[in-house]
């Protein structure tokens, strides 16, 4: 049966796998600078998607970024080119949507934010996922995407998309999450997809 609905509904529950949607790994970090998958990212999956839970970023407004790797998390440098918006609905219900190249890659090696700069406050946070597909693939650039939601720097909902591709044949096999120059707390899943 293909992943349906359904199937990607359970995504997220405790304990959940299906035979098409495999929980692989689950990270928790208090006060942490990031956290990286290493392992388990190989040809055994098609697709892979890591979701965000209560990421919650020390600081004033910090992004939350991406990095891949080629070489199994001993460097982070890969040529990515991506692009990235934003629609947003502020608490003093003014509304936004915007493309934005300040955060969008040509051509570079630099982290890749997947939120907009986020709210410090106790309460804020921010959830979503990133899918990454065929990342072993030693013909194909390796394609991603992802939507977050969040509470913005400016106090709102902020949603926020970005998708792209690692401009190389070489295989993806470790991915790392962390705000930009701070601290965070939150839960990283990482499911495999047949």
């Amino acid at each position: 049966m293909p992943l349906g609905a359904f199937k990607a509904a359970l995504m997220g529950t405790a304990g959940v796998s299906t035979e098409t949607v495999v929980l692989l790994s689950s990270q928790t970090i208090t006060s942490g600078s990031s956290i990286s998958f290493t392992s388990g990212i190989d040809s055994t999956y098609g697709e892979y998607i890591f979701r965000f839970y209560n990421i919650n970023g020390e600081g004033t407004g910090p992004t939350f970024d991406c990095l891949m790797s080629d070489d199994g998390g001993s460097s982070y440098g890969v040529t990515k080119t991506t692009t990235f918006f934003t629609a947003s609905h502020a608490e003093a219900d003014s509304t936004s949507f915007s493309y934005s190249t300040d955060e969008d890659i040509a051509q570079g090696t630099s982290p890749q934010s997947i939120t907009g700069s986020q709210n410090p406050g106790a309460d804020a946070s921010m959830a979503g996922e990133l899918h990454l597909f065929n990342p072993s693939s030693t013909t194909y650039v390796k394609h991603f995407y992802s939507q977050t939601i969040s509470m913005g720097e400016t106090v709102g909902a902020k949603h926020t998309f970005t998708a792209g591709y690692v401009n190389a044949t070489a295989v993806v096999d470790a991915i790392k999450f962390q705000f930009a120059n701070n601290d965070y707390d939150g839960t990283i899943k990482m499911w495999g997809v047949k």
